[in-house]
């Protein structure tokens, strides 16, 4: 097997190839790759085996598929990057569960949005509740991650409004602790009765994604606080 078809093989691993296929389209080679090194670095922080002593296994995993990419990258010439970002996706590629992340701080919705990709999920994301509304009704995604505090709807506020739309929407709520004060009323009225899960900042991706799979599985609720 060429470097080429195994660095694609990585990349698709990572959640990497889709999103640089779409940059290249639209920005070039070199914002691609820019896109594929910060994330290699990214990943490769939030994967460490270092700060995951609890799942040292997976994150070693993670970590080797992380550095083979880096490997074969650097080992390419900028013709054959080019030729691999200009292919299409495989179109007997299983679907993934779709999340809609809907943060307005752009680092914590950045980092959702890549670790969820390299869990395995079809992750987008949106900056306010009205933009939310807009990605849920054309990404039709199973599983809102939102906000509560943000401009222009608030996250209550738009799970109610895809609700008319989905009354079976998974949701996870996510707030810091003043905010969750404020609306502690409306949030535990939504856990409680819609089955929906919150979890209050600042925590660990440790904790959520455990969460997220049970929301996509259907499993028994559970509310986390971290």
């Amino acid at each position: 097997m060429t470097n080429l078809k195994l660095l694609e093989q990585e990349l698709v691993f990572l959640g990497l190839l889709d999103p640089s296929r779409k940059i290249y389209r639209e920005l070039g080679c070199e914002r691609a790759l820019a896109y594929i090194e910060s994330n290699y670095h990214l990943l490769s922080k939030i994967y460490h085996p270092d700060v995951n002593p609890h799942n040292k296994k997976k994150a070693n995993i993670l970590q080797q598929r992380l550095n083979e990419a880096n490997q074969l990258i650097s080992q390419s010439s900028e013709e054959d990057l080019i030729r691999l970002l200009e292919n299409g996706t495989c179109e007997d590629a299983p679907a993934k569960k779709k999340i809609l992340i809907v943060e307005d701080e752009i680092g914590i919705q950045e980092t959702l949005r890549d670790v969820l990709i390299i869990e395995g999920y079809d992750a987008r994301t949106a900056t306010d509740g009205n933009e939310g509304y807009k990605a849920y009704l054309q990404f039709k995604p199973e599983l809102i991650i939102t906000d509560i505090i943000m401009p222009k709807m608030n996250g209550i506020e738009l799970v109610k409004k895809i609700r008319q739309k989905n009354p079976h929407i998974g949701v996870v709520y996510m707030t810091g602790f003043s905010g969750f004060k404020n609306l502690k009323h409306d949030i535990n009225d939504e856990v409680s009765k819609y089955g929906y899960h919150f979890i209050a900042k600042p925590f660990k991706i440790s904790v959520l994604l455990p969460l997220v799979n049970k929301c996509l599985l259907n499993e028994s609720n559970l509310n986390i606080y971290a």
